[in-house]
C-alpha cells in the first residue's frame, strides 16, 4: 500500500508531527508500549519506561509523558511487567532449522521444536537405535513400503564414549529399509547397508568423504556434501525440505520463540525466480514474524557461475529488497566441521592424531581458487561471508580478501569470516587491517567444548576457540551466532556462551576469552546489524528504526550472568506488531 508522509498542526501548542496518508485517508495511529524497562542499546539514550511506535517504526523511547507529545495515541500496557530489548539478530542460520523438524530428532541434547514441544535427547548409541526401531515399527504399521526412507537428524557420535555409529549399528534397525541419519553439524551422515545397496555406494566409490573400514568397504559414514549427495533420495529430500512452506513457517516460529526478529539465511541458493517468489510470498505475509536476509550460495548444488550469481544478487540487492526481505550477502565455504574432523587446521592439526597431516580435514573449495571466486562478488559491491572453522581456512580466506582488495580497492566491504572457531590473534589483526568482520560460533563452547578439549584440538587450542575477547581486543567488529539448525536458534544462549564459556559438563573453557554481558548483547543486536549493513535500520531501539523488540521476562543486565540463557521469552514485536510465543 503506497504511503507518503506530510506534516500538519496536531494540537494548540503548535507542535507538529508526522501523519501518514494512505489511499487518500489519514491514519495517525501511535501506540505507546509501556514496559518495566526498555533497553535500547543506544548509548545516547540507553533506557526508558516506554516506547512509541507508528507505522512500524520507533518514534522515541522515554517516559509516557514525553512520548505523549507525539499526539493522539493508545497506551498498550501488556508489557508493563516485562523488559524490551532490540530484537535479536541471528547472522548465521539456515532455513533447514524449520525443515529439519519435518523429520524426527535423535540428537544428544533435549531440544524444543517450533511448537515449543521438548524432544528428549538420546544419550548413547543404544537410545538412538531404540528411537530408530520405534520409528521404523511405526512406518511399517502405517503400511509404508520397505524401501521408504527413514530420515532422522541431530546425531553426533562424538558425544558417545567408544566407537562411532556405523552402518552395522543401523542394520540392527532394518536390513531392508534405507536409513539416513544426518549429523548435528550438517557436514556428515551415517547410513545403513540397505541405503548403500540402493545407491550403489561400494568399495569402488572414490568420492572423497566416503569413509571405509580396514577391509576397504564403506562403513556407512559419509563426510561433507559430495559424499552425502551419493544418497540421492535423502539428499534430494533434504534440499526439498529446506524450501517447503511449512519449513519456512517453522523457521519464523522458532525465531519468535527466541526473541529473534532478523536472520541471515546462510545458504539460500542461487536465487532462481521460483525460490525468490516462494520466500517473498511467505516473508511478506503479515503473520510471518521475522525479517530475512537471503544469501546467495552454491552450497546445495547450484550451478550458477560466480559472475552470473553476482549479477543476479546485485540486481536483487538494488531493486528487490523490501522492509522484511533483503539481499546482498554471498556465502562461500572453505572447510568442514571440527567435530567431524573435516575442518582444515594448521599444525599440529587434530589432537587425536597430532602431527598427522593426512588427517587434516577437507577443502570444500580449493584455497588457490578462492580469490577468483570472491572477485566478481566483491566488484559487484556485495558482502561475502565465508565458512572457516579451522584456522587454515581462515588464513586462506583472509589471503583472498587481501588479494582482491589489491585488485579492486573498496572501502566498507565488511567481508566476514564465518564461525572463526580457531582464528588466531595474528589473523584477527590482519582482518582488522583489511576492514573484515568476524561472526563467532560461541555455542560451540557449550555444545562441543568438552569434545574439542579432549578429542579434536586439545586443551590449549580449545581454551582459545571462539575468541570473542581477542576479536574485540584486536579491533575486529564481530557478532555471535547459533548456526541453527546445527545448534538451537536463540540470542540469549549464544550470549550466555560468550559471557560464561561453560561446557556441557560445567567446566570453564577459556577464562580469558570471556566477554561482558553488555558486549554480548551488543554482538547479538547492533554488532550483528553492522555486519549485515543494516545498523541504520535495526539493532537498537531508537527513533526512526524498525520497531523490532525481544520481549523478555527479566532484564539481561540485572540477572546473574549465569542465568542469562534461562531468561523467559514472551515473544517479539516486529514492526510494532506483537507476536506471542506459545506457552508450554
Amino acid at each position: 500500500m503506497p504511503t507518503s508522509i506530510r506534516y500538519e498542526k496536531i494540537d494548540d501548542t503548535g507542535l507538529a508531527g508526522p501523519v501518514t496518508e494512505m489511499n487518500g485517508g489519514l491514519m495517525a495511529e501511535t501506540t505507546i508500549y509501556v514496559a518495566k524497562r526498555v533497553v535500547t542499546m543506544n548509548p545516547a539514550n540507553p533506557s526508558g519506561s516506554a516506547v512509541a511506535v507508528r507505522d512500524g517504526r520507533v518514534l522515541g523511547v522515554g517516559s509516557v509523558d514525553e512520548l505523549a507529545a507525539w499526539g493522539e495515541h493508545e497506551i498498550d500496557d501488556r508489557f508493563a511487567d516485562k523488559v524490551l530489548t532490540p530484537g535479536f539478530i541471528e547472522t548465521h542460520c539456515h532455513s533447514s532449522t524449520g525443515g529439519r523438524w519435518l523429520n524426527p530428532y535423535v540428537g544428544y541434547f533435549d531440544r524444543a521444536d517450533p511448537e515449543g514441544v521438548i524432544w528428549k535427547g538420546c544419550k548413547d548409541i543404544f537410545e538412538v537405535i531404540d528411537r530408530l526401531k520405534a520409528l521404523e515399527a511405526a512406518m511399517t504399521a502405517e503400511g509404508q513400503p520397505d524401501d521408504e526412507l527413514l530420515h532422522v537428524w541431530g546425531l553426533d557420535p562424538l558425544y558417545f564414549d567408544g566407537e562411532r555409529m556405523y552402518a552395522s549399528h543401523l542394520d540392527t534397525v532394518s536390513a531392508t529399509r534405507p536409513i539416513f541419519v544426518h549429523h548435528a553439524s550438517g557436514h556428515l551422515a551415517t547410513v545403513n547397508s540397505a541405503l548403500m545397496r540402493a545407491e550403489n555406494i561400494t568399495a569402488d566409490s572414490m568420492t572423497p568423504g566416503v569413509v571405509k573400514g580396514a577391509d576397504g568397504s564403506p562403513n556407512g559414514e559419509l563426510q561433507e556434501p559430495a559424499a552425502m549427495s551419493l544418497a540421492t533420495k535423502a539428499y534430494a529430500q533434504m534440499a526439498a525440505s529446506r524450501m517447503a512452506p511449512e519449513a519456512l513457517w517453522n523457521f519464523g516460529y522458532e525465531a519468535r520463540n527466541t526473541g529473534t526478529t532478523m536472520v541471515a539465511d546462510l545458504g539460500t541458493g542461487t536465487f532462481e525466480d521460483p525460490l525468490v517468489d516462494l520466500w517473498r510470498g511467505i516473508v511478506e505475509d503479515d503473520d510471518f514474524p521475522m525479517r530475512v536476509m537471503l544469501t546467495a550460495s552454491n552450497i546445495m548444488g547450484g550451478t550458477a557461475a560466480p559472475a552470473e550469481l553476482a549479477a543476479r544478487t546485485a540486481e536483487l540487492w538494488r531493486s528487490g529488497c523490501s522492509d522484511k526481505l533483503r539481499f546482498g550477502i554471498v556465502k562461500l565455504i572453505l572447510d568442514g566441521s571440527i567435530q567431524g574432523f573435516t575442518a582444515r587446521i594448521s599444525y599440529p592439526h587434530h589432537y587425536t592424531v597430532p602431527g598427522d597431516s593426512s588427517d587434516n580435514g577437507l577443502w570444500l573449495t580449493a584455497p588457490d581458487q578462492i580469490a577468483d571466486i570472491l572477485d566478481p562478488y566483491h566488484r559487484a559491491g556485495l558482502t561475502v561471508h565465508c565458512h572457516c572453522n579451522g584456522d587454515q581456512a581462515t588464513e586462506a580466506y583472509v589471503d583472498a580478501v587481501e588479494e582482491v582488495l589489491e585488485r579492486h580497492p573498496r572501502w566498507d566491504h565488511r567481508h566476514t569470516v564465518q564461525h572463526c572457531q580457531l582464528t588466531k590473534s595474528a589473523q584477527y589483526r590482519r582482518m582488522a587491517s583489511l576492514g573484515m568482520c568476524a561472526n563467532i560460533f560461541s555455542n560451540h563452547i557449550f555444545y562441543w567444548g568438552d569434545q574439542h578439549r579432549d578429542h579434536t584440538v586439545g586443551p590449549e587450542r580449545a581454551r582459545g576457540m571462539d575468541a570473542c575477547a581477542t576479536a574485540q581486543r584486536e579491533g575486529v567488529p564481530y557478532s555471535i551466532h547459533s548456526d541453527s539448525g546445527v545448534t538451537p536458534l536463540g540470542g540469549l544462549h549464544v550470549a550466555w556462551c560468550a559471557v560464561n564459556r561453560l561446557t556441557a559438563t560445567g567446566d570453564v573453557l577459556g577464562e580469558f576469552e570471556k566477554i561482558s554481558v553488555e558486549d554480548a548483547m551488543y554482538a547479538i543486536t547492533l554488532g550483528a546489524a553492522f555486519q549485515m549493513k543494516m545498523d541504520h535500520e535495526v539493532g537498537s531501539i531508537e527513533a526512526g528504526k524498525f520497531a523490532d523488540f525481544a520481549v523478555l521476562e527479566s532484564d539481561p543486565f540485572e540477572v546473574d550472568p549465569i542465568d542469562l540463557k534461562d531468561i523467559g521469552v514472551w515473544g517479539t514485536v516486529l514492526g510494532g506488531v506483537p507476536f506471542e510465543a506459545p506457552r508450554t
